[in-house]
């Protein structure tokens, strides 16, 4: 099993940038594909963006595509998530995940979760 947990959520004005990180613990977590998701007042969870143990050929969602960046650093336990450009529509809880299979793009395919941190973007 593996603990999650996300910071750097906040209040942004549209067309700003955050950071949120999500520090992991659990002696196999670098062999671990790593997911971001969001969940938007009165909608269903969704992708955001996904990166391998590897840290090669990460997937996004299109909605965020040229905007976000994920990334990852193995040594320090942690995943992060460049967003830029941020608008509204990227209010959301944000959630990380951990899944053992490499390639993981459904919230299924998780099987362990944070709590999430709040992104709110102001028009």
């Amino acid at each position: 099993q593996v603990q999650l947990e996300e910071s750097g959520g906040g209040l942004v004005q549209a067309g700003g940038s955050l950071r949120l990180s999500c520090a992991a613990s659990g002696r196999t977590w670098s062999r671990y594909t790593t997911g971001w998701f969001r969940r938007a007042p009165g909608k269903e969870r969704e992708f955001v963006a996904a990166i391998s143990w590897s840290g090669n050929s990460p997937d996004y969602a299109d909605s965020v595509k040229g905007r976000f960046t994920i990334s990852r650093d193995n040594a320090k336990n942690t995943v992060f998530l460049q967003m830029n450009s941020l608008k509204p529509k990227d209010t959301a809880v944000y959630y990380c995940a951990a899944a053992r299979q490499v390639r993981a793009v459904l919230s299924s395919q998780y099987d362990d979760w944070g709590q999430g941190t709040q992104v709110t973007v102001s028009s």
